[in-house]
């Protein structure tokens, strides 16, 4: 191993282990907690290797910042991407080196630019002529990388036209910008997004070294589905990538590809468990009945040991709240317990429960350690991280950067699909 991930850090199981076998052996001793299946990040990381083989990953701390989860992809040899001081602080804690981070953040305050300035980060982003004379200013030594507007759903981006007036100004004040970076968006895009951003992307490297710039550096960004149940499975949508690269970046064309999968890595390997902590009868509504009559149905409300604003933080931004492993009953809805009512979800079938209860939640990876805070004087839910023999075995192959002996799994059982030859449908015609 490289020292960042020791067998002192997480549990030892048997192959063959659920993450619900650790649930119940620790259910009672906490309020809510996570368990982990570092193993199945493990088995993500060949995947993406074996199907993005040119392709080098950048974990974004944001998604998931459990010191586990930092410690074994730094073990694999993934990079990471840091949006603030505080992450960037966090993955040097663990001895991640400089040149491994990438200030990702397109809006960065100046304080934080200095921070990553001293202690040696130089990659970094930017997308307007505010940031790009910020960071020059605060950090003369950064290595830029432009990002160009690859969809409709990006907050952040330059559109394509104004990438050559933002390179022109770099030039003007003497910016070293290295590449290119784009996040399609959200997740569950259709795959040929990625084909559209990469064409995309391939103008704005014809338009810098017009201007004199040898930029080295395609970053994919992320986007990656976290879970089988997707609209788009992840073979499919490296398919669309490989072909994409093949003609617009091909092999030996100079150029270092870099991606940042956040869910893609962790939502499926966490699982959470909350415990019932009250609970309450409230009249069901029903349409066209009069008050009495409507009063007569009753529905049951729980309270959780975790809620909107911890764990389930992502609700309000991320999309649905996963559905508990429970079933039977039609009951109403499950209300979190911390800073009042912060209803977390509705209309589940569960059995009725009692105080002390327990509810899982599968597919709890992404953005639910990160985001959460410690309203109401919670703590945050602790996390037991395990993995098997084999799947250790597997975590200590060669790192990222040795893709030609790493892409072949021992036995994990993610075996890759037949290549799909899909040629990108987007030509764009130019930037004006």
């Amino acid at each position: 191993m490289n020292g960042y991930l020791n067998e002192s850090s997480f549990m030892m199981v048997e192959e063959g282990f659920t993450s619900r076998d650790l649930l119940e052996s620790t259910l009672g001793e906490r309020q809510a907690f996570f368990v982990a299946d570092l193993g199945d990040i493990v088995k993500k990381h060949l995947l993406f290797l074996k199907a993005l083989p040119r392709v080098k990953p950048y974990f974004p701390v944001k998604c998931n910042s459990s010191g586990g989860v930092m410690r074994l992809l730094a073990e694999l040899g993934a990079g990471f991407a840091c949006a603030n001081k505080t992450e960037i602080a966090e993955v040097q804690s663990i001895g991640v080196p400089a040149d491994k981070i990438f200030y990702s953040s397109p809006c960065k305050q100046v304080a934080h630019i200095r921070y990553a300035a001293s202690c040696g980060v130089q990659l970094m982003t930017f997308d307007n002529e505010v940031e790009l004379g910020k960071v020059a200013r605060s950090h003369p030594q950064a290595r830029w990388v432009l990002i160009p507007s690859a969809h409709p759903s990006m907050m952040f981006g330059a559109t394509l036209k104004s990438c050559r007036r933002l390179l022109e100004s770099a030039k003007e004040q003497d910016v070293e910008v290295v590449g290119v970076s784009f996040h399609p968006g959200g997740h569950g895009l259709e795959p040929q997004v990625f084909a559209q951003a990469v064409a995309e992307a391939q103008l704005v490297f014809d338009v810098g070294a017009e201007l004199g710039y040898r930029m080295h550096l395609l970053d994919i960004g992320g986007g990656f589905p976290g879970t089988e149940d997707s609209r788009a499975q992840f073979e499919e949508i490296a398919a669309v990538i490989n072909s994409a690269l093949d003609t617009y970046f091909p092999e030996g064309c100079g150029v270092q590809i870099v991606a940042t999968p956040g869910r893609y890595y962790v939502t499926s390997a966490f699982t959470f468990a909350a415990s019932i902590t009250s609970k309450e009868e409230v009249p069901v509504e029903q349409p066209g009945s009069d008050g009495e009559e409507s009063g007569s149905k009753k529905s049951l409300v729980y309270h959780l040991s975790d809620g909107i604003y911890g764990t389930f933080s992502s609700v309000l931004f991320d999309g649905p709240c996963p559905k508990p492993l429970l079933h039977k009953v039609r009951i109403q809805p499950g209300w979190g317990e911390p800073c009042g009512a912060d209803q977390i979800t509705d209309d589940v079938e569960l059995p009725e429960l009692q105080d002390g209860d327990w509810l899982i939640f599968q597919d709890m990876g992404a953005y639910t350690i990160a985001t959460s805070s410690l309203c109401g004087g919670c703590p945050r839910p602790h996390v037991t991280y395990a993995m098997s023999p084999v799947q250790l075995l597997q975590g200590k192959l060669p790192a990222a950067d040795d893709h030609e002996s790493s892409c072949t799994p021992l036995s994990c059982g993610w075996e890759m699909v037949e290549s799909l030859c899909v040629p990108p449908v987007f030509t764009p015609a130019g930037i004006i």
